[in-house]
């Protein structure tokens, strides 16, 4: 993609994120994104079909970034479960704004389903490669897991990350070491 493409269309997303942090999501118009941004309008739509449109695809490059960042490789040394979580949430603790914005706009329960869709997606791939207790459903465990896992991020970042990334990955950790054990007593 062109580099002045990629400019504007990277200045258009950070004008709306702005935005989101001062307005209401349905109360923002193209033209308050495009004036912000210092650009046309027609930009604008050059680029998104909508302000719907932006706000899906901030989402989407977020998300994207956030298992490019976090997650193994292929090829790279198999990183643990825990290495995997602390770095994601040393990711989220770097790109702290756009997740409080998210998390506490009118958006974010459209963004809260598609973490923990990911989250699902993750769990259930995880759980079909392990022997999994035989009394336990994996619907029923991969929905528990993913809706705590999200739980427990969006509650630290909409209170301002009141610990470190590594106290809560360690203290998630522990608790997913005891429901682990609980699992197959």
């Amino acid at each position: 993609m062109d580099r002045r493409i990629q400019k504007s269309r990277q200045a258009i997303m950070n004008a709306f994120m702005r935005l989101m942090s001062e307005k209401d999501f349905e109360s923002m118009t193209v033209n308050q994104i495009a004036e912000e941004a210092n650009v046309n309008r027609g930009t604008v739509y050059l680029h998104f079909t909508d302000k719907y449109d932006l706000l899906d695809q901030c989402m989407e490059v977020q998300i994207n970034q956030l298992l490019r960042n976090c997650m193994p490789e292929e090829g790279l040394v198999h990183l643990t479960s825990k290495t995997a979580l602390q770095r994601t949430f040393e990711y989220l603790e770097q790109h702290a704004s756009f997740y409080s914005i998210m998390l506490t706009s009118k958006g974010s329960a459209v963004f809260r389903n598609q973490m923990e869709t990911l989250f699902r997606q993750s769990l259930s791939e995880h759980l079909d490669s392990i022997n999994l207790d035989r009394k336990l459903n994996k619907d029923i465990t991969v929905q528990f897991l993913s809706s705590a896992g999200v739980g427990v991020l969006e509650w630290w970042i909409t209170h301002s990350m009141p610990y470190p990334a590594s106290v809560m990955v360690e203290q998630f950790w522990n608790l997913l070491d005891r429901i682990q054990l609980q699992m197959f007593e």
